[in-house]
């Protein structure tokens, strides 16, 4: 969601610095649309990177009955994958 979110901030950035010919008092249209810009293209990176991070790590659980004592036991285990 957080990839789609700096596509559309930083489009429409480009659209107000570059698009808008508009004068608006106290405003600056292009100044906005630079940071909107600069906005959507950090959460791009952070999107990817979350992204990516959640990917590699692999969390299984398995829920098993313990034959001594015939209780629920749960293990939890955690491994890193190269793949992406």
């Amino acid at each position: 969601m957080s990839i789609g979110t700096g596509i559309v901030l930083f489009v429409i950035g480009a659209v107000l610095a570059f698009a808008v010919d508009v004068e608006v008092e106290a405003v600056d249209l292009d100044l906005i649309g630079y940071i909107l810009m600069g906005a959507g293209a950090l959460v791009f990176v952070l999107g990817l990177i979350m992204t990516l991070r959640r990917r590699r790590i692999d969390t299984v659980t398995r829920t098993s009955v313990d034959p001594t004592v015939g209780e629920q036991v749960t293990r939890r285990s955690t491994s890193a994958s190269d793949e992406v």
